[in-house]
C-alpha cells in the first residue's frame, strides 16, 4: 500500500463461509489494499467482533478510519444481523448486504431460490473478469462447481465434499488414521499413512476436479475457462491440469464490484 489512503478510498468486502471468513480491502479504484482470513464462529458478541476486526486493521496497517463502506455476502444467517450491527455502529453506515437478487447474472435453474449468493457471485465476477463462459471451481467447506455462459447466465453446477471436511472425515471415521496437515504431496505412491492420505486426497480431489470439469463443459457446450479459488485452491490446481486460473480471493473481488453496481459507481 502506497501512502495513507483518502478517507473515501476503503471499500472493506466480507464473505462470510460455513467455516472461514474472507475479508478484504480494496481502493476505489478496485486496487487490492490487504485481505485477511478467520475462522467463523456463531458464539461472538458485537464487541468481541468490533474487537477481533480492529485487530485485524491493526496488524495489517489499515486506518478503520480510511473505510467508506462494507460488501457483505454470508451463508451463515445467524451472523448477518451481527455484522450489520457491528458495522453499522462502529465502522460505516455504508452497508450493502449482496443477495442473489443483487448479482446481475440470468440464472437458468429449475429453482433459482435455492442458490446461494456466494456462488452466484463467484460465478459473476469470473464473467466479469475475463468476459467468457468459465467453470468456477471453489475449494472450501465444500468443493462446488459453478458453470457460467459467455453470455452472463448462471447455468448450475455441481457440489462436492470438501477437502478439509474429507481429510476430518477420515481421521474421526477410522481408527488408525491420524488427523493430518494438508501440504502438497510428492509422489502419488504413499509409503507410509501419513503421504498415502495426502496422495488420496490432493491427487483425489485433483481428479475428482478434472472429472467433473470434463462433463461440465461437454454439457455447457462451450470453451470454458476453468478457474480455481478459495483457501484451498492452491493446493490442488498445480496437479489439475483443466485449471487454467488460480485467483484464491475471487468473490472478494465480485463483492466489490456489486458494491459499487449498487451505488452506480461501476
Amino acid at each position: 500500500m502506497s501512502g495513507t489512503p483518502k478517507s473515501e478510498d476503503l471499500i472493506l468486502c466480507v464473505d462470510v463461509g460455513n467455516t472461514t471468513t474472507a475479508c478484504g480491502v480494496f481502493r476505489r479504484d478496485g486496487l487490492p489494499v490487504r485481505s485477511f482470513r478467520f475462522r467463523t464462529r456463531t458464539d461472538l458478541s458485537a464487541e468481541e467482533l468490533l474487537l477481533l476486526l480492529r485487530g485485524f486493521f491493526d496488524l495489517l496497517e489499515i486506518p478503520v478510519r480510511a473505510l467508506k463502506g462494507v460488501a457483505f455476502a454470508s451463508v451463515v444467517p445467524p451472523l448477518d444481523g451481527l455484522w450489520e450491527t457491528v458495522v453499522r455502529r462502529w465502522l460505516v453506515k455504508e452497508w450493502v448486504a449482496v443477495s442473489p437478487e443483487r448479482v446481475p447474472l440470468a440464472v437458468k435453474l429449475r429453482r433459482p431460490e435455492e442458490v446461494g449468493a456466494d456462488r452466484l457471485v463467484n460465478a459473476y465476477a469470473a464473467w466479469r473478469r475475463w468476459k467468457r463462459a468459465a467453470i468456477v471451481v471453489d475449494f472450501g467447506t465444500a468443493t462446488t462447481f459453478d458453470c457460467v455462459s459467455g453470455r452472463g447466465e448462471y447455468l448450475g453446477g455441481a457440489i462436492a465434499p470438501g477437502l478439509e471436511a474429507a481429510a476430518e472425515l477420515l481421521f474421526q471415521k477410522t481408527a488408525k488414521l491420524p488427523r493430518i496437515e494438508l501440504t502438497p504431496p510428492s509422489e502419488a505412491l504413499g509409503r507410509d499413512t501419513v503421504s498415502a492420505m495426502r496422495s488420496g486426497l490432493i491427487y483425489g480431489f485433483a481428479g475428482l476436479t478434472e472429472g467433473l470439469v470434463a462433463r461440465l463443459a461437454a454439457e455447457m457446450g462451450e470453451d470454458p475457462l476453468v478457474v480455481a479459488t478459495g483457501g484451498l485452491a492452491s493446493l490442488v490446481a498445480p496437479h489439475a491440469p483443466s485449471i487454467r486460473e488460480v485467483v484464491p480471493e475471487l468473490i472478494l473481488e465480485g463483492l466489490f464490484w456489486l458494491y459499487g453496481e449498487s451505488l452506480g459507481e461501476a
